[in-house]
């Protein structure tokens, strides 16, 4: 790790950066992104952000550009669907998070995007990287579905490299022997990037898992790991959904996992007082309330 000049701590006291996405300071609250996996149309999307907006979230996602392992999938709305979400921000106020997939497409993306996303296909797109890595946007960085800790670092690296500092790391599952589940959900990493990165972490359990009884568990076991917050996919109809239905949860399900982050609050707080400050130098139990 010593060749990472920015992205890791490399023994010296460096403070753990906090991400301002609109009003939202991940890094220093616990914070909740939700939404579909793409945007459909105006109907579904806007439903699913006041839904979502009503249980708590801080930031909604949504795509617009899906890569998809079948070329014959639903790819996402493009222009249309960054207008939506446009749409869905104006009525709710919370901030957007988007894809990105082609370093062609990153100017005109970030002026619909209040966070940019790079997909785990992309994590080693270093022209892409080096893109992003030249906007004043925040950025988020998921894990690649084969990458090791230092190859995950080393790709915000190219981020940093290029003058933006606002990155955060989103790890969401890799590919092993396991076919029960859709990845294999790697919390450990959580406390891992926490002793060797001053980069926020969050978690996405919805692509983690790909089971729906599974993503308020590890929910929750992500925000005991002490990550900075989780993203999950929501869908106002999850059967009418073209992408990812199986792992969507509606909303009901949403304001019920919202309620039980919230009840986590008082007995983690104890203990992240106690214990996980000393790594983490915060308390990471700040959930919108409603």
């Amino acid at each position: 790790m010593n060749q990472l000049k920015l992205s890791v701590k490399n023994g010296k006291p460096l403070k753990r950066t906090v991400v301002t996405v609109g009003s939202v300071r991940v890094g220093e609250d616990f914070v909740v992104i939700a939404g579909p996996c793409s945007v459909e149309s105006e109907i579904q999307a806007l439903e699913t952000a006041r839904a979502v907006k009503k249980a708590g979230a801080n930031m909604l996602r949504g795509g617009a550009f899906k890569p998809r392992t079948s070329p014959y999938d639903f790819q996402g709305l493009g222009l249309k669907g960054l207008k939506i979400l446009e749409m869905a921000r104006r009525e709710t106020g919370l901030p957007v998070v988007t894809e990105v997939t082609d370093p062609r497409d990153v100017s005109w993306v970030s002026e619909y995007a209040d966070m940019l996303q790079i997909g785990t296909r992309n994590m080693q797109n270093f022209s892409l990287l080096k893109e992003v890595g030249k906007m004043n946007k925040p950025v988020l960085l998921k894990r690649g579905l084969y990458s090791t800790l230092k190859e995950w670092l080393s790709c915000a690296e190219y981020i940093l490299a290029g003058g933006n500092s606002q990155v955060i790391l989103c790890e969401r599952g890799i590919r092993t022997f396991e076919t029960y589940t859709r990845n294999t959900l790697d919390l450990s990493i959580v406390p891992a990037v926490k002793e060797l990165s001053h980069l926020p972490i969050i978690v996405d359990p919805s692509h983690g898992t790909g089971r729906l009884s599974l993503i308020e568990p590890m929910s929750l076991a992500s925000l005991a790991a002490g990550a900075d917050g989780i993203m999950v996919e929501v869908h106002y109809n999850p059967a009418e959904a073209l992408c990812d239905k199986d792992q969507a949860l509606s909303p009901v399900l949403f304001s019920g996992l919202m309620d039980k982050l919230r009840h986590w609050q008082g007995a983690l707080g104890t203990w992240t007082a106690e214990g996980a400050v000393a790594v983490s130098g915060r308390h990471p139990l700040a959930l919108a309330a409603r």
